[in-house]
């Protein structure tokens, strides 16, 4: 199988993607989200089951745009916004709520495949939340992967006081995101968030990541796509245990990828030892463990052409 032949990045030029998805919006659980949607009417798409995408915190399911133009199957492919991000609704609740992602995806299934397993890849937040979800709802998933869905450091109950109190004065301060005078603004700001992302990607990422608003003063703006309530301390206490239990339930081949410069588990420091993520990596069944060369946390951006063809080869059974 031919490999597509690399796309040069250009200081000047936006990224021009390969292959274009079309939006749909649907309700799930009481709120519209955007689903980006590739493949519907490629040859053969409907005898494989859908390969479902799901990002990470403070971003967009059009994250994935330049590893699904590097796949060279023509399968069918979603991506969704979690609630409160993207085009989706927020919540319009205080916080965020991991169950309530959980629901989410569930209820996707629903739709999109009723009947059928799908094949499920989370990045980072979104990893976490295919992973737990995989313990849940092993029947649903054929193939698991999870792109730097480390999870986070175990809480210990003595934590909650100051985390319940940290909760409570954070909510009397409406959180706030700042904003950007251009798009090349929010170009810029996701190169610095990210230094390997090249800047015709980051250009062609930041419509998908920001939208352009009117000030009262008529001046203009634009906003990332993100409710400001995801920055507000989470007052639920992460449990390693109980994470454990769910990701020794998983019954699908899983796939882990991280990225060989990631820095996740080194910002953490010894509140999570890369011991600790051992421990609970080890409980997956069937796994099956790469490091992609060049690449940090955002590795669907920094090598998409690599991914891509682990992917294939991981998906292709």
């Amino acid at each position: 199988m031919n490999s597509p032949t690399p796309i040069e990045p250009s200081p000047n030029k936006p990224y021009l993607a390969r292959r274009s998805h079309c939006s749909q919006f649907i309700s799930l659980r009481g709120l519209r989200h955007h689903l980006l949607r590739w493949g519907e009417d490629s040859p053969g798409s409907a005898s494989q089951p859908p390969l479902v995408l799901l990002h990470g915190w403070m971003d967009v399911g059009a994250s994935f745009q330049f590893v699904v133009d590097a796949l060279t199957s023509q399968r069918r492919i979603i991506a969704m916004d979690w609630r409160g991000f993207g085009l989706s609704d927020s919540s319009g609740a205080d916080s965020y709520w991991f169950p309530d992602y959980l629901g989410d995806l569930d209820a996707l299934l629903d739709q999109i495949s009723p009947d059928a397993p799908v094949d499920l890849l989370g990045h980072s937040m979104g990893g976490n939340v295919v992973m737990n979800y995989a313990g849940l709802r092993p029947q649903r998933i054929r193939r698991l992967i999870n792109l730097e869905g480390f999870g986070l450091p175990d809480a210990a109950p003595d934590l909650a006081p100051e985390r319940l109190t940290t909760w409570l004065d954070e909510l009397k301060e409406p959180p706030q995101l700042k904003p950007y005078t251009s798009l090349q603004a929010v170009a810029q700001r996701l190169i610095k968030t990210n230094p390997r992302l090249t800047h015709d990607k980051a250009a062609w990422l930041a419509p998908h990541w920001s939208r352009k608003v009117v000030r009262p003063d008529g001046g203009l703006e634009w906003q990332i796509l993100g409710d400001p309530a995801h920055k507000r301390t989470n007052p639920v206490l992460y449990r390693r245990a109980e994470v454990m239990a769910c990701w020794s339930r998983i019954a699908a081949p899983t796939l882990w990828v991280e990225g060989k410069s990631t820095a996740v588990l080194r910002w953490f420091g010894d509140r999570y030892p890369r011991a600790d993520f051992e421990e609970r990596i080890a409980l997956v069944p069937q796994l099956r463990r790469e490091v992609l060369e060049e690449a940090g946390h955002m590795l669907h951006h920094d090598q998409p052409e690599a991914l891509a063809r682990i992917l294939e080869d991981f998906l292709a059974d």
